[in-house]
């Protein structure tokens, strides 16, 4: 079996993916977080180059006809991407990166580097728990939930093409699933 070096993490907007990743950062010190590229505001906490890049539009379309990213998606009127030199340095160093990212930039990675990647899905138990979670987060308007509770029913008909599909219940079994998949598919000294 050939060990993955890009860990990649997808889910619905409130489906856990962040909280998943951070356990399995915390798990694997080796392990590094891919930081995306984005357009949308900086949220109160967030630091540039440690949570995203943030970029204006204008730096992010200049990436874009450069060929700069691996891949990109508009999503609710941001830009998300993933920098292609991020990506070959980590692999180029040997490291094992983990990535937060929605359905089609985990498709596009796996398609770029099939024998590195290995692809996990989060999934809610249902849109109605889902969609509870939006609302207790309270970062989204009305509209901005029920796009986000839209792109979810998308996003869940590509569970097939994932390698993995956790279903985010129970938070401390969804911890343990993701750790023990990620301990079975990446070389741990």
């Amino acid at each position: 079996m050939a060990f993955k070096q890009l860990i990649v993490l997808s889910a619905p907007s409130g489906g856990g993916k962040t909280t998943v990743a951070r356990h399995l950062l915390a798990t694997f010190p080796l392990m590094r977080f891919s930081v995306s590229a984005t357009t949308r505001p900086q949220r109160l906490g967030e630091e540039d180059g440690r949570d995203y890049f943030f970029l204006s539009r204008e730096e992010f379309t200049k990436k874009i006809n450069n060929k700069d990213l691996l891949e990109y998606e508009e999503i609710f009127g941001n830009l998300y991407g993933t920098l292609r030199s991020e990506i070959q340095k980590s692999l180029d160093n040997g490291d094992c990166i983990i990535f937060d990212v929605d359905v089609k930039g985990a498709l596009s990675l796996k398609r770029a580097f099939p024998d590195e990647t290995l692809l996990m899905f989060i999934a809610p138990p249902s849109i109605e728990a889902l969609e509870a979670r939006l609302r207790k987060r309270q970062t989204d308007s009305e509209e901005q939930i029920h796009l986000r509770l839209e792109r979810a029913a998308m996003e869940m008909q590509s569970l097939g093409a994932f390698d993995s599909v956790i279903i985010n219940d129970n938070l401390s079994l969804t911890l343990r699933e993701a750790e023990e998949t990620v301990r079975r598919n990446i070389y741990v000294d």
